[in-house]
């Protein structure tokens, strides 16, 4: 069993059919549980009854709650969830709220030390208090999963920069990738050149950008890996990338090929992405199911 440690957001989606448990590090940490490894969320809620709520939401999921501070300044967060009429999902975030302060703790240092992985979004670095936590808690960690999330207006070039220079392995999505390389001078790339400059602009060796119903491209290592996705009908694509990030690094640390990895990802991404909010339960069965017969 492997030890995975996310940190940032854990909040209430406010969706259409109502509220459900999200914040992507959770969604990652869920999934990940859900896989087989020790998961757990570095996070803040508010000392108010949607916090509270909010936690036992979380441990009806069988969630660690060991990590999860009380913030004395700020209400837990909700989020407002717009979904177009493909199910896609913009979002409406608070400044402030509960996750803006996360402090350092050394319960919360000792687990990231012991960690196989450490997963951490550019969401939660847009306020000093968190921000300064991960990056003390970065130089402390074995192997930094930075799951690239850009959310207008919470995100500056130049942090999210600083992060994936600390970072051994970065998700994107293509739209991403394409604006942070444009902004570090690397214009008019393909999706493979756009992903080698990253990586040598930044020292990163493993790199994944997803592409929608398109599937995902992972290079690994100076190789790429490809999957072209699966075809199904969308609901909503709320936790969707969470859901393949938890289960690519999964089986990444749990040492499968990237291959293996990159086509499991997908399926269980295009899975939740077929189904209602970011947390719905799926099954191995229906994951192999897909796998054999798409």
């Amino acid at each position: 069993m492997k030890e995975i440690v996310c940190f940032g957001e854990v909040l209430w989606d406010i969706l259409p059919t109502g509220k459900k448990l999200g914040g992507a590090p959770l969604n990652v940490a869920l999934r990940a549980q859900w896989f087989g490894n020790k998961a757990s969320v570095i996070s803040s809620i508010g000392k108010d009854n949607i916090g509270k709520e909010l936690t036992a939401e979380m441990e009806s999921h069988s969630a660690n709650l060991d990590h999860i501070q009380v913030s004395k300044n700020f209400e837990t967060s909700q989020v407002l969830v717009h979904l177009d009429k493909n199910g896609s999902a913009t979002y409406e975030i608070k400044m402030p709220c509960a996750w803006d302060d996360i402090v350092l703790s050394k319960n919360d240092l000792d687990a990231v030390k012991k960690a196989d992985a450490f997963i951490y979004g550019s969401l939660v670095a847009r306020s000093n208090t968190s921000r300064q936590t991960l990056f003390e808690l970065l130089n402390n960690s074995k192997f930094n999963v930075f799951d690239v999330n850009l959310r207008p207006p919470h995100y500056s070039q130049k942090i999210i920069e600083s992060l994936m220079q600390l970072a051994d392995f970065i998700k994107f999505n293509d739209d991403e990738i394409f604006e942070i390389c444009a902004n570090m001078g690397c214009k008019d790339k393909s999706l493979e050149e756009s992903i080698r400059f990253i990586s040598e602009r930044t020292n990163t060796k493993q790199i994944c950008v997803t592409l929608g119903e398109d599937g995902a491209a992972l290079f690994h290592n100076n190789e790429f890996y490809y999957n072209k996705g699966y075809k199904i009908t969308v609901a909503d694509t709320v936790g969707a990338g969470d859901s393949f990030l938890a289960c690519l690094i999964s089986k990444l640390v749990n040492n499968a090929s990237p291959q293996e990895a990159i086509d499991f990802a997908c399926v269980t991404g295009a899975l939740v992405a077929s189904k209602d909010g970011a947390n719905p339960i799926i099954t191995i069965e229906e994951v192999v199911n897909m796998m054999q017969t798409s």
